[in-house]
């Protein structure tokens, strides 16, 4: 195990779970998972926490849970999903004009670029969560992944900003807290999930992500590996569960085991003669329900579910055969049986089950390869996506402010010999100078890092 690298711990506070689980990345770059509990999660509906309280008495319970598989354990601070039919998306545009155009694009601009995008005007009582580059222009190059290293007057980018309602940001904020921990940082639940299940080769094909989770059905549309579009549909497994429950005449858990166990999302291949039986309340006689009567109520939810998603892929404007990694099913409600089959009949679109078993190491807990776990472990993923970014950026100034210190300086008296002319030329060969050695000094970085892994 690699102690060097920090433990790094996903909250999930979903509407039928939450989960804590604690990782760290080994050598090879997989995560070992070092702490899991989960709890059944009060006062969470369709996402949001309406109940602080007893949302605060779960996450408690997930945390005590998570400690009892590692007591060596020590969780201040936590990354959180976010979801909820508060979320919103919009598309936006910005542009800087650069002052020192003889000098490359750096970080620092892609910097203000982003911190811009957060001045965006939004209705009254929302919050921007997060703001995602998508392709940069720079003059009249368009199209660019990462501008870095190019020269330009001027420098923008198309963005994707998410947002949320305040007050729901704000509750979920105070539960985490009032469990005497810190929020790192919220990370939408679907980017979440296609963290874990997906890889640089699905994001390029073009994928749309589904997470069916308890009480919402989150999506994110990646093609050539930028995220185009994000939505939140307010419908889940637990409504498949409400429906079961009133279109049966039976209790709610009853209607949830029938549905793990029996549940099917499609009628024509469920059995016509099979029947489960219920036991009756009280002494009553025991109730016996039609399989394919079950499949029916499924498939009726489920297809409206798949109705959105068709139509979100619509709004996108993306044509169906652009999406070569077609449909990737996960969250808990992914798990029922013929899904695949519904999802690809709906939608005209290839489908599978995304499990997050890819950036598991070896060893792991077999529960966590469960699609109902793939937001938590993609939470833990996102945060060392950001620790690693944050590493990085002391590296290089560091080495800026070497260079710098050892740049040698134009003396006093050669400048008041020289011409104008011959001065503006040193002052640009050493600028040119200076930049060659940073990026020199960026690859032996790199081949210093590439090294130590390889060792």
């Amino acid at each position: 195990m690699n102690n060097e690298q920090p433990i790094i711990v996903g909250l999930d506070i979903g509407t039928t779970k939450i989960a804590a689980i604690a990782g760290r990345k080994n050598e090879y770059g997989k995560l070992e998972i070092l702490g899991f509990g989960r709890a059944n999660s009060n006062g969470v509906q369709h996402g949001m926490v309406l109940n602080i309280d007893q949302t605060i008495k779960a996450i408690q319970a997930a945390l005590e849970n998570c400690y009892a598989s590692n007591p060596d354990l020590e969780i201040n601070e936590v990354y959180v999903g976010i979801a909820g039919h508060h979320i919103k998306s919009l598309q936006t545009r910005g542009d800087i004009v650069r002052h020192n155009t003889d000098e490359e694009i750096s970080q620092a601009e892609i910097d203000q670029l982003v911190s811009n995008q957060y001045k965006t005007y939004i209705p009254a009582g929302d919050q921007i969560i997060d703001v995602i580059p998508q392709e940069f222009t720079v003059d009249n190059f368009q199209n660019i992944t990462n501008p870095i290293g190019y020269s330009g007057v001027k420098v923008g980018a198309n963005f994707h900003i998410i947002t949320g309602d305040r007050n729901a940001i704000r509750n979920i904020n105070r539960s985490v807290e009032k469990s005497s921990l810190q929020v790192k940082d919220l990370v939408l639940q679907p980017l979440a999930s296609a963290a874990a299940v997906m890889c640089e080769q699905d994001l390029e094909a073009g994928v749309v992500i589904v997470d069916i989770g308890g009480g919402t059905t989150d999506i994110a549309v990646f093609y050539e590996g930028i995220l185009k579009h994000t939505a939140v549909i307010p419908f889940g497994g637990e409504n498949i569960t409400n429906d079961i429950k009133t279109g049966l005449g039976v209790l709610k858990t009853q209607a949830e085991q029938m549905k793990v166990k029996f549940g099917s999302a499609l009628m024509d291949e469920a059995r016509n003669n099979a029947y489960i039986t219920i036991p009756g309340l009280r002494g009553m006689t025991p109730k016996e329900i039609s399989v394919q009567n079950l499949a029916k109520i499924i498939q009726a939810r489920m297809s409206e579910i798949l109705d959105f998603v068709t139509y979100h892929l619509n709004q996108v404007g993306i044509e169906k055969k652009m999406l070569n990694g077609g449909i990737v099913l996960t969250g808990g409600g992914s798990q029922l049986k013929h899904l695949i089959q519904l999802t690809e009949y709906i939608t005209g679109l290839d489908a599978r089950i995304g499990f997050p078993n890819e950036h598991l190491a070896s060893g792991h807990i077999d529960e966590l390869t469960k699609p109902m776990y793939a937001t938590c472990i993609g939470l833990i993923l996102k945060g060392y996506n950001v620790y690693e970014n944050t590493l990085e950026k002391p590296k290089l100034l560091k080495f800026i402010a070497k260079e710098i210190k050892e740049e040698e300086p134009v003396p006093e008296a050669a400048t008041k010999v020289k011409g104008l002319g011959e001065e503006k030329t040193r002052k640009r060969k050493s600028l040119k100078d200076f930049m060659d050695s940073i990026k020199g000094g960026l690859i032996d970085l790199f081949k210093e890092e590439g090294d130590q892994q390889l060792k």
